[in-house]
């Protein structure tokens, strides 16, 4: 009988551990303070070659901010 489960559920368990490892790379990528300064500079690279305008830069600017600021405070509050 647990055999019959296993071969039934593998698909499932299957999907189940790629979604842990999905969500373990976007955790990882939300709280690497290098991916964000990466991304301040490409940012500001669009901005200097006229890709965005000004509004848009300083939008995501500030969201990039808050995300850096917001990882510093967690990274403070477990040492």
């Amino acid at each position: 009988m647990f055999l019959i489960d296993d071969i039934l559920l593998a698909p499932l368990k299957g999907v189940i551990f790629i979604g842990k490892k999905i969500n373990e790379v976007i955790d990882r990528e939300m709280s690497d303070e290098g991916s964000i300064k990466e991304q301040l500079m490409a940012l500001q690279l669009k901005f200097e070659m006229d890709e965005i305008d000004e509004e848009t830069y300083d939008q995501r600017e500030d969201d990039l901010l808050k995300r850096l600021e917001n990882i510093r405070n967690e990274k403070q509050k477990n040492q």
